[in-house]
């Protein structure tokens, strides 16, 4: 029997509010490491895309109209290779780290959603799924790893997101 070839691949957003600005001192040994994390990204087993600007990442590309908050998205072939990636090596690494760069809120700020192969999302349909999240919890049409879903489940519209789901620390 052969295996299916999948029509979906998986889009994924994170969006984290800075301590400091990012050339700040601060922030020096995250601004040095996010091109070798990048380039680990693009060679590990299942990577697809990532949001990048001129500037080769996505530091600069605004997202909730608020110049504190940066983003990362990428896309993934599914949720394990995902997982793989996140939770070895550099990028392990820096995640460890992450409290010393990015201030702890209350609302969710990583969403994951299904993405017909060869789409490339925009930083409005993930800010359309993380409030989605926020508002109604994991669904099929934005979900987390601990609960997700399966490809080529219900893309449910979303209904209406309340207001006060922004980034509060």
């Amino acid at each position: 029997m052969t295996e299916a070839i999948p029509v979906h691949e998986l889009a994924q957003v994170n969006i984290a509010r800075l301590k400091a600005p990012l050339d700040s001192p601060q922030l020096k040994d995250f601004i040095d490491n996010l091109d070798p994390v990048n380039a680990d990204a693009e060679a590990a087993d299942g990577f697809v895309w990532r949001l990048q600007s001129e500037e080769g990442n996505a530091t600069d590309v605004p997202v909730f109209d608020d110049a504190w908050l940066i983003l990362n998205m990428t896309v993934w072939r599914n949720t394990d290779t995902l997982t793989a990636y996140m939770y070895q090596g550099r990028h392990r690494e820096m995640l460890a780290r992450r409290r010393e760069w990015f201030e702890q809120v209350k609302e969710a700020m990583t969403t994951l959603w299904w993405v017909p192969k060869g789409h490339r999302p925009t930083v409005a349909e993930a800010e359309a799924r993380l409030l989605h999240l926020r508002a109604h919890g994991p669904t099929p049409y934005a979900f987390t790893l601990r609960t997700s879903f399966p490809q080529g489940g219900a893309d449910p519209v979303p209904g209406d997101v309340p207001d006060g789901l922004g980034c509060s620390v």
